[in-house]
């Protein structure tokens, strides 16, 4: 059985080299993404296991993208990562079946607890 699919959607490079390193580490298949257009756009919608997703994005966010997914039927484990930990966009995403609502800068060890969470049974 191949390793679970994890997608990485940030708009900030360094967040995407850095979770990305961190969790292929790990031994998961991962694909980056920019935008959550980007990610919505690409082949590898329908092989992903989990999401990690940056709350404020330009034009879509994370919540915005939870919430197309959601409307679409996928039912894909989503882990929120965010600079501006705001309460209601945390009680948002948790509402919406998020698995974890992360504030930057954020341990490793907390990412991997969440994914570990996420990918249970996969």
């Amino acid at each position: 059985m191949s390793s679970p699919s994890v997608s990485i959607i940030d708009d900030d490079s360094s967040v995407r080299v850095a979770t990305d390193n961190l969790v292929r580490s790990l031994g998961y298949s991962v694909h980056t993404f920019a935008s959550a257009e980007e990610f919505l756009a690409s082949p590898h919608l329908n092989e992903t296991s989990c999401v990690i997703a940056d709350v404020q994005m330009p034009t879509m966010s994370g919540l915005d993208l939870q919430a197309s997914m959601l409307a679409q039927g996928y039912r894909v484990p989503f882990i929120f990562i965010t600079a501006f930990a705001v309460d209601d966009a945390r009680a948002r995403a948790l509402k919406a079946g998020a698995i974890c609502f992360l504030a930057k800068p954020f341990a490793g060890e907390a990412l991997i607890d969440c994914l570990e969470i996420a990918l249970q049974g996969k």
